[in-house]
């Protein structure tokens, strides 16, 4: 698993523009199932099991991640952009980025510290203060290589640190991706759609999709989840903690999950001895609020890792959580379904 998160991570594929992921996944998978690519990009892949059950499992994750948009070209060769996704402006202030098909570097800048009034100096700046430097004299070299519509990712390496920490941009949600990748290699007890969508950032609409083309009856949506287990914050703030296990939520902001799974994920984690932890504030969302109001509706679970510095080109995660996210997904797969 930990080969296809890194590999995953260090992929570029911002809301909208999820193929070098696709490919990767379709590349992984053609040999274990029967696939589809839908009119938005979505890979829906149906992996048969030892039984067909009498109900239908879709396990879910996202391909995309948070990036910018080129939105114009200034005359001395700088870009304005527009974030993809919900970006902190001031995690990304001196960041390098990659610009385009091309992958050109860039730093994202901003106005320098003695141009800002005292009031600004107190304040995060708005993206529209800021603009990414490539390196270009003026607007006319600066078109000969990007265009507006173009993207710019982060330009983020893969690292394990510490005590088995793991630092990667994209990790929300490559590294549930990841973990559809390896529960697709073993033979899963039941049949099981394993659905890769696209442009949950800006919308969850890729889910919107694919939930209404497979129709399931259940739902485990994986995810990632913001953590903010730091000095000074306590209590709810602290919102759930890396090192503590897999989040199973009970309400965010876009979904009131299914009470039954809700209980089973926290019985099944107890029976093999991993943590598991729920969010002590009622916050974010994720594709579940698309599924789960699918069709006649359908009985969502996430099981989420406990993500640090998420939306950011450092997102830091606990390798444990993340193996016992995948045990008790896959214990989950066979639960839900007996």
């Amino acid at each position: 698993m930990s080969d296809y998160l890194k590999d995953l991570c260090l992929l570029n594929a911002v809301s909208g523009n999820e193929e070098s992921v696709r490919n990767f996944i379709i590349d992984k998978i053609k040999e274990f199932c029967e696939y589809s690519v839908d009119n938005l990009g979505n890979v829906i892949a149906l992996r048969k099991g030892r039984k067909t059950p009498d109900k239908k499992l879709m396990v879910a994750a996202h391909t995309d991640e948070v990036g910018l948009i080129i939105t114009s070209i200034r005359s001395d060769g700088t870009l304005t952009f527009d974030a993809v996704g919900g970006i902190d402006s001031a995690v990304i202030i001196g960041k390098k980025v990659k610009i385009g098909k091309a992958e050109l570097n860039g730093v994202v800048g901003s106005k320098a510290v003695h141009k800002l009034s005292a009031k600004q100096r107190d304040e995060a700046p708005e993206i529209s203060d800021l603009y990414i430097d490539f390196g270009a004299t003026d607007k006319q070299e600066a078109e000969k290589n990007v265009n507006v519509g173009d993207y710019a990712y982060f330009d983020s390496d893969y690292i394990e640190f510490g005590n088995r920490r793991i630092k990667a941009k994209a990790i929300d949600d490559r590294a549930g991706c990841a973990i559809m990748l390896s529960l697709i290699e073993e033979e899963p007890e039941y049949d099981t759609w394993f659905v890769f969508n696209v442009q949950e950032e800006i919308g969850l609409r890729g889910s919107t999709v694919s939930a209404y083309t497979v129709q399931p009856d259940i739902a485990i949506v994986l995810e990632a989840t913001t953590a903010a287990d730091i000095d000074g914050a306590s209590g709810a703030e602290r919102v759930c903690e890396v090192g503590k296990g897999p989040v199973v939520s009970f309400m965010d902001r876009s979904t009131m999950y299914d009470k039954e799974l809700y209980k089973t994920a926290f019985s099944l984690a107890d029976e093999l001895g991993i943590n598991c932890q729920t969010k002590s504030m009622i916050a974010g969302g994720n594709d579940s609020g698309a599924i789960h109001i699918s069709g006649k509706g359908v009985r969502t679970i996430a099981v989420s890792l406990p993500c640090r510095y998420l939306h950011s080109p450092s997102c830091v995660i606990s390798a444990q959580d993340y193996d016992d996210t995948y045990t008790l997904v896959k214990a989950m797969m066979k639960k839900v379904l007996d």
